[in-house]
């Protein structure tokens, strides 16, 4: 090969090197030097980023909102209080999870009690036991005493649900709403039956599931017998609703002292996603 032929078999593979990008979008020049490729840009991380610390917190806060659910479910009011009292900032934590979940729900509860108080006489005394952000009470002309464990209103009492400030037969309505959580759930009956005035209404919402014997549940014929047992008369029992079922029952003007035998409620457990 002659001299002039071996510079023009360098002159090509010169020509070759120009414009070869690596996989990174660099590309290298003849001279050995790099720079960015124009037509390949780099992404920018920000947004994809913020995006994951978003999903990581929700992530984060439906861990402790399922935490918190099944402390609930599975200690007495007076630990859930003591459990609250020593950090209420729990409490908010909670909600905030409760909330999340409510809002998958076709139909609300609360929407029907507040329906159904709101259809009578505004004159009736309503006490509200776990009122949670007091709803109800801001939703009806009646006067409502809203109960819960911590009160961020000041409309609401905090207290545990099985003692509460109430004189006797002093209210007409007692409402628990998705809130029977407590492994003693039968004193907080039993506490609205000492508040409620005879014939006075007491109305239940619970979440289905608690009551479906094939699954764990309580038999929900057994959980109406025991509270009529306690004094009432059962006037309505409601399972139209794909997630809870609705109670109706009326205080008897004469009431027996009796061992109640009260059903086991399953505790209401959300599953991580």
């Amino acid at each position: 090969m002659t001299e002039e032929q071996r510079r023009s078999t360098k002159r090509k593979r010169g020509h070759r090197r120009r414009g070869k990008s690596t996989a990174g979008g660099v590309a290298v020049t003849n001279n050995g030097s790099s720079s960015v490729v124009a037509s390949s840009p780099i992404r920018s991380g920000s947004k994809s980023s913020s995006s994951f610390l978003d999903k990581m917190k929700a992530r984060l806060s439906g861990g402790y909102f399922r935490m918190i659910n099944e402390k609930l479910y599975t200690c007495s009011g007076d630990e859930a209080l003591k459990y609250f009292t020593e950090d209420p900032s729990l409490f908010n934590v909670y909600h905030s999870g409760y909330q999340e979940q409510m809002s998958r729900w076709p139909e609300q509860p609360n929407d029907i009690i507040i329906k159904w108080i709101k259809d009578r006489s505004p004159s009736l005394v309503v006490a509200d036991f776990g009122c949670g952000d007091a709803r109800l009470a801001k939703s009806v002309k009646n006067k409502v005493f809203s109960f819960d464990l911590v009160s961020n209103d000041p409309s609401v009492i905090a207290c545990d649900m099985s003692n509460t400030p109430l004189d006797s037969s002093t209210v007409d309505v007692a409402v628990f709403c998705l809130s029977l959580m407590g492994t003693n759930f039968p004193n907080y009956l039993q506490e609205a039956n000492r508040v409620l005035k005879p014939n006075g209404w007491l109305l239940i919402a619970e979440v289905k599931s608690r009551f479906d014997p094939t699954t764990g549940g309580a038999d929900p014929n057994k959980f109406v017998k025991a509270i009529c047992e306690l004094g009432f008369t059962s006037t309505s029992k409601d399972f139209s609703n794909k997630m809870f079922i609705l109670f109706h029952f009326k205080k008897k003007e004469k009431q027996k002292s009796k061992d109640v035998e009260w059903p086991e409620l399953k505790p209401c457990l959300y599953k991580r996603r």
